[in-house]
């Protein structure tokens, strides 16, 4: 049987979620909290096209990202959320633009609302409060450019 590298790196990807999700799993069972965020953070290969949906699985119970490439001047992050999952509020110095890409997600800003449907995208501005709520499975796009802000803009 041959095995393609996009096949190779893609059973790498699964068995490393795999393994990322029992450890999770077992620690989980020792602090009886449940751990529900994995991060991946090998880039892409570059010069190599993707289907983007499909660059992240979706793993049961757990928020799952994926470094597609990052920089000192930003990045560009794979997410995929479970259904009944949610990513606690926080706040970052820089505009985030989420696009959606699977699914809909539910994102709180400043206590504002959003629902967003597949291919639907917004920017998070810089220093808001936000956090997702998952009330079904969704994948998005997460891109974070960090130049610009000397400038006060």
């Amino acid at each position: 049987m041959t095995v393609n590298f996009a096949t190779n790196a893609r059973i790498k990807f699964i068995n490393r979620a795999f393994n990322l999700y029992r450890q999770a799993h077992l620690l989980s069972s020792i602090n009886k909290e449940p751990i529900t965020f994995l991060m991946e953070n090998s880039e892409l290969e570059k010069s190599k096209a993707h289907i983007i949906a499909e660059i992240i699985e979706y793993v049961s119970k757990a928020v799952v990202s994926k470094t597609i490439i990052k920089k000192t001047t930003g990045n560009v992050t794979v997410s995929s959320f479970d259904a009944g999952e949610e990513l606690a509020e926080k706040t970052s110095p820089f505009d985030n633009y989420i696009q959606i890409i699977d699914g809909a997600a539910e994102l709180t800003i400043n206590g504002k609302i959003y629902k967003l449907k597949l291919g639907e995208g917004i920017i998070i501005p810089a220093h808001s409060r936000h956090y997702f709520n998952a009330s079904e499975q969704f994948k998005m796009i997460s891109t974070i450019i960090k130049s610009g802000y000397e400038d006060g803009v």
